[in-house]
C-alpha cells in the first residue's frame, strides 16, 4: 500500500472518530423480557399511529408469535399492510417495491418481525420513504439521509446481527453484485423489543450462525481504533457472555433464558460496533454475500480466526486483554501465547457449533480480484483497522478459505 494513502486513511478515520463525538447515537428505546411483544399496542397509541407497513419473511409469517402480533394490531384497529417475502439479502429492487407498498398505502411507520435482512430492509424503506429525492443507491456510505425516519419498531427473531441497535443497514445490489452498506444515526430504530419468544424457535445453525455474527461484531469493535469506555465495556460483555452461553444456547433452545442473554450480547454487540465500526472481516464476508448470497453469519464465523491471525502482532495485545478476561489464569503468558489461545478458543467455539473451516467451492477464482478490489474499497479509508490491508491481502485470504 502507498505509504501516503496509509496516512490518509489514518487520518480520515481519526477525523471521523472526533466528528463522531458530535453525533448524536442514540440507542432505542429498549423492551426486554417475556411477553414485551404485548406493548407494541400501547407504543403505537403513544405516537397516533393508525397505519403501519408489517415487515417478515415468508418463513416467519407462520410463526406464532407474529400471528399474535398481527392479530392484536388488526383486532385493535391499526390498518397493517404486510409484506412477507423478504430475502436473505435484501436488494435495493426489492426495497423498492416495498416503497411503493408503503407509499399507496399511505403508512405512519414500520415494523420489522424478523432478523438482520428484515430489519435493514425496514430501516432503508423508512429511509427512502421520507427522502424520496434522494435514490437507494446515493445513500450508500456515511451521512447521506437527510430527513428525519418514520416510527420503525425493529423486533429481531436472531440474536446475533444486532440491527436493532444500529447505525446500519446492508443492501444488496443485483445489477452489480455489491452488498454494502448505509450508516447514519437516524437509521437507528426508535424501539426495539426483545422478547425471548421470538429467538426461542431458533434452529441450531441458524442460533450458532448468528451468535457468531455477534461475537465477530464485538471482536471487531473491540480491536479497532475507535473505541469509547462505553463501546469497550459493551463489546467485553458481549464477548463473555457469548463464549459462556452460545453453545448451550444452540443445543438448549427451550431455555428461554439463555436465548434472552443471547438476545442482549448481540445487542450490546451492535451498540458496539455502531460507535467504533466493524473491520476487514465484514469487508471480505459482504463481498461473498453479494456474489455468491453466502449467509453472512456464516461468512463472519469462518473468516474470524482466519483474520485474526493475518493481523499478526497488530492485535496481539489486545486480544491477549480478552484472553486475560475469559482466562484469568493466562495471564503470566506473553502476549502472543494469550493471542494465540484466544483465536484457538474461538475456532474451537465453532468446531462445537459445527462451523465449517472452508467455504469449499463457493468461491470461483475469476471473481478473487474483484472482490478483493470491493473489500479494499468498503474497508479503506473507513474502517479503523488494526492493520491496514492491501487488496493482494484481501485475495490472499479469499484463497486462505476455498
Amino acid at each position: 500500500m502507498n505509504p501516503l494513502y496509509r496516512i490518509y486513511c489514518r487520518v480520515y478515520q481519526k477525523i471521523l472518530y472526533i466528528a463522531s463525538a458530535f453525533l448524536s447515537f442514540r440507542e432505542p428505546t429498549l423492551l426486554v423480557g417475556l411477553n414485551s411483544n404485548q406493548r407494541i399496542l400501547s407504543i403505537l397509541q403513544e405516537n397516533g399511529l393508525k397505519r403501519m407497513l408489517l415487515a417478515t419473511d415468508a418463513f416467519l409469517a407462520t410463526s406464532e408469535p407474529f400471528i399474535r402480533i398481527r392479530q392484536q394490531l388488526e383486532t385493535s384497529g391499526i390498518q397493517v399492510t404486510l409484506f412477507s417475502d423478504t430475502l436473505p439479502n435484501p436488494s435495493i429492487q426489492q426495497i423498492e417495491t416495498v416503497c411503493s407498498m408503503y407509499r399507496k398505502h399511505d403508512c405512519q411507520g414500520l415494523i420489522a418481525y424478523g432478523g438482520g435482512s428484515v430489519i435493514d430492509l425496514a430501516k432503508v424503506v423508512a429511509a427512502a420513504s421520507s427522502n424520496p429525492s434522494t435514490p437507494i443507491r446515493k445513500m450508500r456510505g456515511l451521512l447521506k439521509i437527510r430527513h428525519k425516519l418514520p416510527l420503525l419498531i425493529a423486533i429481531p427473531t436472531t440474536a446475533g446481527t444486532g440491527s436493532e441497535a444500529t447505525v446500519a443497514a446492508v443492501v444488496t445490489d443485483e445489477d452489480t453484485k455489491e452488498k454494502y452498506a448505509i450508516n447514519d444515526p437516524k437509521l437507528i430504530p426508535k424501539v426495539a423489543i426483545l422478547d425471548p419468544i421470538n429467538v426461542q424457535g431458533m434452529p441450531f445453525n441458524l442460533a450458532a450462525t448468528t451468535g457468531l455474527d455477534a461475537l465477530t461484531h464485538a471482536i471487531e469493535a473491540y480491536i479497532g481504533s475507535a473505541n469509547t469506555p462505553k463501546t469497550k465495556r459493551m463489546a467485553v460483555s458481549a464477548i463473555k457472555t457469548i463464549f459462556t452461553v452460545l453453545v448451550d444456547s444452540c443445543q438448549r433452545p427451550d431455555q428461554i433464558d439463555l436465548r434472552s442473554q443471547m438476545q442482549l450480547a448481540a445487542y450490546q454487540a451492535g451498540v458496539a460496533f455502531t460507535r467504533a465500526y466493524v473491520g476487514n472481516i465484514h469487508a471480505l464476508a459482504h463481498q461473498l454475500g453479494g456474489f455468491y448470497h453466502f449467509p453472512h453469519g456464516l461468512a463472519n464465523a469462518i473468516l474470524l480466526p482466519v483474520v485474526l491471525r493475518y493481523y499478526g502482532k497488530s492485535v496481539h495485545k489486545k486480544l491477549a486483554g480478552l484472553n486475560s478476561i475469559l482466562y484469568p489464569e493466562h495471564t503470566k503468558l506473553s502476549l502472543f501465547e494469550q493471542a494465540e489461545h484466544f483465536i484457538s478458543a474461538i475456532q474451537t467455539l465453532n468446531n462445537q457449533l459445527k462451523i465449517p473451516e472452508k467455504v469449499l467451492d463457493r468461491i470461483q477464482k475469476a471473481d478473487i480480484p474483484i472482490m478483493a478490489s470491493r473489500a479494499f474499497c468498503e474497508a479503506n479509508p473507513l474502517y479503523p483497522v488494526p492493520k491496514l490491508f492491501t487488496t493482494g491481502d484481501f485475495m490472499a485470504i479469499y484463497r486462505e478459505i476455498m
